[in-house]
């Protein structure tokens, strides 16, 4: 089914986006979940992410971010952050949030996925990002995996719609405990459900088996707690 879309962004630009649809969807019954990439783009790692998502029964689309400097379809290889950071660079809140709701308007009004229950994920980069969707639209529940620079938006934990898993990793060396603390704290303040996961053994993008720093058993955890948890949201 649908694989790369293109999106109208209410700033006038146009933005890319892989899409993974469950096989057995019908009728607007599927969850819908905003995928939001790590620095490196909408790569290969994302896209299968997006593809074992839309298996666990979920409406996927993860939207490139970049798409006001860099070409579609842009792909970065992990030891490229030089090549990206450009990109990186030239994000602002406004562009981010304006494509956050792009995502989230195509899910809601897709005909196979249920406007009631739509949540966001992210990785790295994206991570904070899927923060700031939390924060900005009417979500089920948000999930963050080791966010980088989420200290800039924890003073928007007062708008988080639903509740938000975050994970991190105890071996990460570019995300320090003042990142973590920043927003955490900041939920408490905002009297926020949460959920806050630091995995003493994991390094930054445990996750991504397509990294050195994969760690499989902090992946599969990982991904099991973030099903479990997207399941007890979907009300």
């Amino acid at each position: 089914m649908e694989k790369y879309i293109n999106l109208k962004v209410s700033d006038g630009t146009e933005m890319a986006a892989y899409t993974a649809i469950p096989k057995d969807a019908v009728g607007r019954t599927s969850p819908g979940l905003i995928l939001l990439q790590e620095v490196f783009g909408v790569n290969h790692h994302i896209r299968d992410v997006a593809d074992r998502f839309a298996a666990q029964g979920f409406v996927v689309i993860a939207p490139e971010i970049y798409h006001r400097s860099a070409p579609p379809y842009f792909e970065a290889g992990y030891s490229d952050f030089m090549q990206v950071k450009p990109f990186a660079d030239a994000l602002t809140i406004e562009n981010n949030e304006a494509d956050l709701k792009a995502s989230y308007h195509w899910l809601a009004h897709h005909e196979l996925a249920d406007p009631n229950k739509i949540f966001s994920i992210g990785y790295c980069m994206g991570g904070r990002l899927s923060f700031l969707a939390n924060t900005i639209l009417p979500i089920n529940a948000g999930v963050s995996y080791y966010s980088g620079n989420i200290a800039s938006v924890a003073n928007r934990a007062a708008n988080v719609s639903g509740r938000h898993l975050f994970f991190w990793g105890g071996l990460d060396k570019h995300i320090g405990q003042d990142q973590i603390n920043a927003v955490i704290n900041a939920m408490d303040e905002a009297g926020k459900d949460y959920t806050n996961v630091k995995i003493s053994y994991a390094d930054h993008g445990f996750f991504c088996d397509e990294r050195p720093s994969y760690n499989a058993n902090a992946a599969n955890e990982a991904w099991a707690l973030t099903l479990a948890f997207l399941n007890n949201n979907m009300d």
